[in-house]
């Protein structure tokens, strides 16, 4: 049997970054609970053209394989900067163009980066609503890092590391059982449904 594909898609526009710090993160620890096949994708892989595409045909071809890897995932772990209280707009364009039905029941982990602590809503306030949109399933504990929770560019916040850790075994809770860590089966719908509110 193969594996299944976690997707990590990062909106950083520039390598290395903390975002995708986070992305590898919640997909290592995820990878060390199951067995999984990990693919990795920034913002700066789907090329120039991205931008400037009005449709997905318009896209760049690195563009249109990363929305092919979105849609065909099992499941996915998405960041962003965080630019005046939101994700990035390369970050949102992207998502326009993935297929309304391809994310359905989809476990997604968040994660987001910004330099400070005022900007850590972003995950419940644009996050949750885009993908609540695809009637993905967002795993209830999102990672949120500032500047000082990196030294170097690696993580060392212990308590951003213990969410870290929640995301991972909750994202590899859905794909190997359809569940969440320590919840009943009739409990985890709610728990996701409440989740993604």
């Amino acid at each position: 049997m193969s594996r299944q594909r976690i997707v990590g898609f990062s909106a950083n526009l520039q390598r290395p970054s903390k975002t995708r710090a986070l992305v590898e993160a919640v997909a290592a620890e995820t990878a060390a609970r199951i067995p999984v096949e990990i693919r990795l994708y920034d913002v700066v892989d789907a090329g120039n053209g991205l931008g400037s595409a009005w449709s997905r045909e318009q896209l760049p071809l690195p563009a249109r394989h990363i929305l092919d890897e979105i849609e065909e995932a099992d499941a996915l772990i998405v960041g962003s900067p965080v630019y005046k209280g939101a994700y990035t707009g390369l970050f949102k364009h992207l998502f326009d163009f993935v297929d309304p039905a391809a994310l359905a029941n989809k476990p997604v982990a968040i994660v987001a980066t910004g330099g400070g602590h005022r900007h850590a809503l972003v995950v419940e306030h644009a996050f949750r609503p885009l993908f609540g949109f695809f009637n993905a399933l967002a795993v209830p504990t999102a990672v949120y890092g500032s500047d000082a929770d990196f030294e170097n560019g690696a993580l060392v916040n212990p308590g951003v590391r213990a969410r870290v850790e929640d995301a991972a075994a909750q994202l590899s809770g859905l794909l190997t059982r359809g569940l969440l860590p320590g919840l009943r089966p009739a409990q985890t719908a709610a728990a996701v449904a409440g989740a993604a509110r």
